[in-house]
C-alpha cells in the first residue's frame, strides 16, 4: 500500500441522491478500513451548515469546498441531485463559485467523479467539452440537448477521460469506485472491497447500464411479464414454448406473436440474452465451467461456449477465457 495520502471528497449538494453520495463513501470507508491511507472529507456547495436530502435526511457539520488544496492523487465525487434543481437557473447561477472552483481543480488534473445526474454539474462547470462521458440512461438525452458540446456515451455502466471519471447512477456508483480501488491499490484489494460490501459481481467500464433481468420489461403486458418471470425462475432448465404458453393461458403461437411485438425480441433471443448475463456472472465468481453450463440450463460445456462466442462483443473484458 502506497505512503502517499489521498484525499477523497464526497460533494453533498442540496437534494442529494443519498444512495449515489453513500454508496461510494462505503467503499472508500471499508478502503480505509483495509488500510488504504486516504482521508475521506464530505463537502458543502456553500456556508449552508445544514443539506437536505431529495429523502429528507439533512447533513450538517459539512466542509466548505474552498478549505482544500488538491493535486492529481485526489478524488471528487459528485453525487446526483433532483433534476428541477438542475434545470433552475437561480441555483446554478448561486453555485457559479462551485463551478469556478471545479474548474480549477480540472486545471489541477483532480480526479473528478459523478454519479447519474452529476454529471450535469460537470457540464454546467464546462470540463465535459469535448470529454467522452455519460449519465443515467432516463436524462441522456436531456443531457445531450443541454450539453451539446460534450461527447456523450450510451448504454454504460461509466466512462474515463483522463481525470474525468461519470457513471450511469446509483449502483455503478459502487462500480467506479472499485475500478477506481483497483487502479490505485490492485486487482486483490479491489476484489477483498468487493467480497467485505458483498458485490461478488464485478462490472466494468464497457459493460451495459441496463441487467437483462430488468430490461425488455418496460411494457405493460401482464401475459409477457409473466412468461418473463417464469424463464427468469427456470433459467437453469430448458423450457419449451408450449409449456411457457400454457403458464400464461395462451397458444404458444400466439405467445410468439405477441413477445416479439412486446420486447421487440423473440423469446428465444430473451432466453439467450438471460444465460449469458447468468454465466458472466457465476464465471466472474469463478465457478467451474461445467457447473455454469448446468445452471444455465445447457447440455455441456461446448453449449455455453458456442453461447459465449456467439455474445462475444457484450462479454466485459474479465470474462477472457472458459478454460476452467
Amino acid at each position: 500500500m502506497t505512503d502517499l495520502k489521498r484525499k477523497i471528497l464526497f460533494i453533498v449538494p442540496p437534494k442529494v441522491h443519498l444512495l449515489d453520495l453513500n454508496g461510494p463513501a462505503h467503499i472508500f470507508y471499508e478502503a480505509k478500513e483495509y488500510g488504504a491511507n486516504i482521508e475521506l472529507h464530505f463537502i458543502s456547495f456553500d456556508e449552508t451548515n445544514e443539506i437536505e436530502s431529495s429523502a429528507g435526511l439533512h447533513f450538517s457539520k459539512l466542509t466548505h469546498f474552498s478549505k482544500f488544496d488538491l493535486t492529481d492523487k485526489d478524488y471528487i465525487f459528485i453525487p446526483g441531485i433532483d433534476y428541477g434543481l438542475l434545470t433552475n437557473s437561480i441555483f446554478l447561477k448561486k453555485n457559479e463559485d462551485f463551478f469556478k472552483w471545479l474548474r480549477q481543480q480540472n486545471s489541477n488534473k483532480v480526479n473528478i467523479c459523478s454519479v447519474c445526474t452529476g454529471a450535469f454539474l460537470l457540464a454546467e462547470a464546462t470540463i465535459l467539452d469535448y470529454k467522452m462521458c455519460t449519465t443515467h440512461w432516463k436524462y441522456i438525452t436531456l443531457f445531450e440537448n443541454k450539453y451539446s458540446l460534450a461527447d456523450v456515451r450510451h448504454k454504460r455502466l461509466f466512462v474515463c477521460d483522463e481525470n474525468l471519471y461519470t457513471s450511469a447512477g446509483v449502483s455503478s456508483g459502487l462500480d467506479l469506485s472499485l475500478f477506481i480501488l483497483e487502479q490505485e491499490f490492485g486487482t486483490k484489494f479491489a476484489t477483498d472491497i468487493a467480497k467485505e460490501v458483498v458485490i461478488y459481481f464485478r462490472r466494468g467500464e464497457l459493460d451495459p447500464q441496463l441487467s437483462i433481468f430488468l430490461d425488455y420489461r418496460n411494457h405493460l403486458d401482464d401475459r409477457v411479464h409473466l412468461a418473463q418471470d417464469f424463464l427468469i425462475k427456470n433459467i437453469e432448465r430448458t423450457v419449451t414454448q408450449v409449456e411457457l404458453a400454457e403458464e400464461v393461458y395462451m397458444s404458444a403461437r400466439n405467445l410468439t406473436r405477441l413477445f416479439k411485438k412486446t420486447t421487440g425480441i423473440t423469446i428465444g433471443t430473451f432466453i439467450e440474452k438471460l444465460r449469458v448475463e447468468r454465466a458472466i456472472q457465476l464465471l466472474s465468481e469463478n465457478h467451474k465451467v461445467n457447473f455454469v453450463a448446468r445452471q444455465c440450463g445447457l447440455k455441456s460445456t461446448n453449449q455455453l461456449r458456442s453461447l459465449m462466442k456467439k455474445h462475444a462483443n457484450s462479454l466485459p473484458s474479465t470474462i477472457s477465457s472458459l478454460d476452467r
